[in-house]
């Protein structure tokens, strides 16, 4: 973290960093239910409908939870929406081509692929759009439309194209990091703002995830292929997948709150947010 604001000395950094992790904790409620959900259906059968058709219910209820207690907010839910459509799509052709696999059985399997697993892309979009409003983030340095909708577009084709093309993944990597250079996300905690570079805010997610994605295949989430007969741990390598997906989840987050921004009826609202009432 990259203070604008200093306040109480050593005590006060300590308490902005325990308000910036249950802040953080607040804004993981989705993806931690599935985590726990997981793992209690792997050690504990459930009856009448295989394991992953009530990991789907499990995904359902907690969605409609977080909407009707107000946790999520309406636009939320489109985002996230959005974000579960982008990710079947994903496995669906992820599945066909042997990436990964869904070895039990299930009746709300589709192409193999059942279909709570879009639920985990949309936590990811869950988690950006809780943390975006919890910590009233703001990009600075943001670059162009222009730029950004056609890097995120070729980032995610690049997931389907790199099985019968060249993976250009690291090309698109340091292209992310040439364009972003000078990009950084301005957050509160508290009543005191905090500043962090796109790049390494992106690479921590990342990172993240593919802790998480550990966390998920040891509890059956999916298999890889070299997962088949005992679990290992999932490949250094793949924490570049991941960096790239989460850069195309922030990257359609921005460019959707931006547009928001830009409607004349949440203008009154953001003036009153960042110059007070």
């Amino acid at each position: 973290m990259f203070v604008i604001c200093e306040r109480g000395g050593k005590v006060g950094a300590l308490k902005q960093f325990i308000r910036f992790g249950w802040e953080q904790a607040l804004s993981c409620l989705f993806p931690v239910v599935i985590f726990a959900s997981l793992a209690i259906t792997q050690i504990i059968p459930l009856p009448f409908l295989p394991r992953y058709d009530w990991l789907l219910i499990i995904c359902i209820l907690m969605q409609w939870f977080m909407l009707r207690s107000g946790l999520e907010t309406k636009d939320e839910l489109k985002v996230i929406t959005l974000f579960h459509i982008i990710g079947l799509c994903l496995e669906l052709f992820k599945v066909h081509m042997g990436s990964w696999a869904y070895p039990e059985e299930g009746y709300t399997k589709v192409f193999g692929v059942p279909l709570y697993s879009g639920f985990m892309y949309a936590s990811v979009a869950s988690y950006l759009c809780q943390a975006w409003r919890r910590l009233d983030i703001q990009l600075m340095q943001w670059p162009s439309s222009y730029i950004v909708a056609p890097l995120a577009l070729a980032i995610y084709l690049n997931f389907f194209t790199h099985h019968f093309w060249v993976d250009i993944r690291w090309g698109l990597s340091i292209l992310v990091v040439i364009i972003f250079w000078k990009s950084y996300v301005v957050y509160k905690i508290d009543k005191s703002r905090y500043r962090m570079p796109i790049v390494f805010s992106f690479i921590l997610i990342g990172f993240f995830i593919w802790i998480a994605e550990n966390i998920a295949t040891y509890f059956g989430a999916w298999e890889y292929p070299n997962q088949a007969n005992t679990w290992s741990l999932v490949h250094l390598g793949k924490i570049s997948s991941w960096l790239l997906l989460v850069i195309v989840s922030f990257l359609i987050v921005a460019t959707l709150k931006r547009v928001k921004e830009k409607d004349p009826s949440t203008l009154e609202a953001n003036v009153n947010r960042y110059y007070g009432s």
